[in-house]
């Protein structure tokens, strides 16, 4: 097991000067491994991660944990050969690659070219866990929870968590390439429950990214997040229940964009429409959305909790522009989707951990600003549902077809903003929902830093945002009798 002191900070040879293993032997056995493949890598990671929830005044749980392993991988064709373990070792490495080489099936392949090389940092490499000792931790959580029932007597349960990690990760590669990122990640949460005779209603905030605590544990942050939990809670104490029907949809800025992301990103994915399987399948070149709408996935943005300085297969993330002014231009590809789509990787292969292999996955993917004032939008609507924040959402890749629960949201009439609703659902199509789209604010906000993204049993962290937009047409489910 590697052993990290408080102040070390990761040297370029750092899985060999705390490991037995020997440089240049790994280098040789990858090279022997994946030589006659058609892709590969081997990917050593090492990582500290650290989590505290307080809840009903008290210090519910803490944790701390380290890991380490190593992800082998061969690519030959279609198929894949991949094993792992915790064993960071020359002989945990060997046998693994007698369990990769299996797909080779006899034939020799073309090893493809490694990715470029990139000089930039998007965060720095410090290690945020040791910056600040555990009773401080402790107490900033302990401050939250006074702070939030002293500004507010109908409290009922306040929960804050605070979680960290940092991660080295190594890519090699055939002919002795290596490729090395250094990743902290942060987030604070609150959450507040609120309650009036026999109702309750929960209110929630937080955020994070890449980069230290420190930018967390400064009162003027997490109170903001404390007073936005209050607000969400007082909110929905006075909603009432949501009328169903077609109706005109106005979506708030930023963290909305988590509809974005499951209705149209997923689909967008290189794997699923290489397979066919995607809405979005063979409509390069042609309208998807309407005019103005333009969506990017952006991995480059300095610290976002979606960044990376490269991807976990080594290539460095960029902007990719995958629908321009309404018409689709390309997908987000790892380097198998990409070299059976005849395409380059875009920077987005990524996988959770050295336990999985890499597919093309989502960074930060968010809809561009427009012109339109997002009081100009609201005044528009004469009849209309105003969703501000999102719960949990469900989307089929194949049909683009979604549900998703609005955690705050409004009634609009007239042009103004109404009472608040309970129980609004939004149901629709991903690619027929980008259709209805007539106006776009000009105020695009990025999410706080609390987004995570499943896809295929994988968790990892990514970010969301677009403007204020008005859809038309958009079908509520509500609770309204």
């Amino acid at each position: 097991m590697i052993s990290v002191t408080p102040t070390m900070q990761p040297k370029p040879d750092f899985f060999f000067t705390h490991t037995d293993m020997d440089q240049t032997r790994i280098e040789g056995l990858t090279d022997e491994a994946l030589g006659a493949m058609d892709d590969g890598e081997l990917y050593l990671q090492y990582g500290l991660s650290e989590g505290f929830v307080f809840d009903d005044g008290r210090l519910k749980s803490a944790s701390y944990d380290t890991a380490q392993g190593f992800g082998l991988r061969g690519v030959v064709g279609e198929a894949t050969g991949y094993a792992h373990g915790t064993e960071l070792s020359e002989a945990a490495i060997r046998r693994a690659a007698k369990t990769v080489q299996a797909v080779r099936t006899g034939s020799a392949g073309a090893m493809s070219a490694p990715p470029a090389g990139t000089n930039r940092q998007l965060y720095a490499p410090d290690n945020p866990l040791e910056a600040i000792d555990f009773e401080a931790k402790v107490k900033l959580l302990t401050d939250i929870d006074a702070y939030v029932r002293d500004s507010e007597p109908r409290v009922r349960q306040v929960s804050a968590s605070l979680f960290g990690e940092w991660q080295v990760v190594e890519i090699i590669r055939v002919g002795g390439v290596h490729m090395r990122d250094v990743r902290p990640l942060v987030r604070l949460n609150i959450q507040v429950v609120l309650g009036e005779g026999d109702r309750q209603e929960a209110g929630y905030h937080g955020s994070g990214g890449r980069y230290a605590y420190e930018t967390l544990f400064d009162p003027a942050t997490w109170q903001a997040h404390a007073q936005e939990s209050l607000r969400q809670a007082e909110v929905n104490l006075k909603s009432v229940p949501a009328p169903a029907g077609e109706t005109t949809v106005i979506l708030g800025p930023g963290w909305p964009g988590v509809l974005l992301h499951e209705a149209v990103g997923h689909g967008l994915e290189g794997d699923f429409n290489r397979k066919q399987t995607s809405a979005f399948s063979g409509l390069r070149g042609e309208r998807v959305a309407a005019p103005g709408v333009t969506v990017v996935d952006d991995g480059t943005i300095e610290a976002r909790r979606g960044s990376l300085t490269i991807d976990d297969e080594g290539t460095p993330t960029r902007r990719n522009v995958l629908i321009e002014d309404g018409i689709l231009k390309g997908y987000m590809q790892d380097r198998l989707n990409a070299r059976l789509m005849g395409e380059e990787p875009t920077g987005n292969g990524r996988r959770e951990s050295y336990a999985h292999a890499p597919m093309p996955r989502m960074t930060n993917t968010f809809m561009l600003a427009g012109d339109k004032d997002p009081q100009e939008i609201i005044a528009s609507v004469d009849d209309g549902v105003y969703a501000v924040n999102f719960g949990g959402g469900q989307v089929d890749i194949t049909s683009g077809k979604f549900v998703f629960s609005c955690t705050e949201a409004y009634r609009v009439k007239g042009g103004k903003v109404g009472e608040p609703l309970k129980g609004a659902t939004l149901i629709g199509s991903g690619p027929e929902v980008l259709k209805k789209v007539t106006m776009i604010g000009n105020d695009l906000a990025l999410d706080p830093g609390i987004g995570v993204c499943g896809k295929a049993g994988q968790s990892i962290p990514a970010g969301v945002g677009q403007p204020t937009l008005r859809v038309d047409g958009l079908t509520v489910g509500g609770t309204a009798g």
